[in-house]
């Protein structure tokens, strides 16, 4: 009977664990898993968006989100996220470091073990550099104006 007992304890233990097993890909979508700003200029702090969608049939809730350093900040929603509502997590980088960054930002979901991992990217320029860069871009967009459409052959 005391085996029976046992095994019957760890069954239902056992299910206990599974169900907390979800991962954040089961409650919700995010439409984008990595964001690139692209060439951004030194200390000229930039933001972006990731929308977060309520996938399953019950409310979710941020719990927290975090990055591996002080020059990232993720703003999260503090109220529950309704089942297909959606809501908006804000990341900021400061843009103090030059060169390319790679930047995990983790998102903590209430019932949920495994934090979800959003990335951010980007390649900080100097100011020389940075202008550089914009008067190549505004010099390619008028070259690519001045160019007659291609004509559609049959």
């Amino acid at each position: 009977m005391k085996k029976l007992f046992l095994i019957a304890s760890l069954f239902v233990s056992a299910l206990a664990v599974q169900a907390q097993d979800k991962k954040a890909d089961d409650v919700i979508k995010v439409n984008t898993e990595k964001y690139d700003f692209g060439k951004i200029k030194h200390n000229v702090p930039v933001t972006t968006f990731f929308e977060i969608k309520n996938v399953s049939d019950k409310p979710v809730v941020i719990e927290n989100a975090w990055a591996g350093c002080g020059c990232t900040t993720p703003e999260w929603p503090k109220e529950p996220i309704a089942p297909n509502g959606t809501a908006k997590l804000k990341v900021g980088y400061n843009a103090a470091a030059l060169n390319f960054f790679e930047k995990d930002v983790s998102v903590k979901l209430a019932g949920v073990n495994e934090p979800k991992v959003l990335k951010i990217t980007g390649t900080v320029l100097d100011e020389a550099a940075y202008a550089a860069y914009e008067k190549e871009k505004k010099g390619s967009a008028k070259t690519s104006a001045a160019k007659p459409a291609p004509k559609k052959t049959k």
